[in-house]
């Protein structure tokens, strides 16, 4: 499937992360893949409300949470810089959607970072 959502097509992912040298690129990588899939099922699905949106996003959080021990692999951690970039990069999600009223906290409500 492709991403037909042009504001997502042209947005530069996790811009906080790719300029810390603290954050190994290739897990951004990992996390741009993820914020993508969330893009691809936004698409995919066409959820009607925030619920439905919180559940893909919550969805994404968790595969987020799985990294956690990679990053410490890597001298690094999902920290402020990192929850602040990626917190971001869903309410971007949310907004390009048509979800002006999604609330950032609720869209990754179940992290552990």
């Amino acid at each position: 499937m492709k991403i037909s959502n042009e504001k997502i097509i042209q947005h530069e992912w996790l811009k906080d992360m790719r300029q810390d040298e603290y954050f190994p690129n290739f897990l951004v990588d990992k996390l741009e893949a993820i914020l993508l899939r969330v893009c691809y099922k936004i698409e995919d699905k066409k959820p009607n409300d925030l619920s439905a949106l919180y559940k893909l996003t919550n969805e994404a959080v968790e595969v987020i949470n799985d990294l956690q021990q990679d990053f410490a692999d890597n001298d690094s951690e999902i920290e402020t810089v990192a929850r602040d970039s990626i917190g971001t990069d869903f309410y971007f999600i949310a907004q390009s959607y048509g979800f002006d009223n999604a609330d950032v906290e609720d869209l990754i409500a179940n992290r552990d970072w």
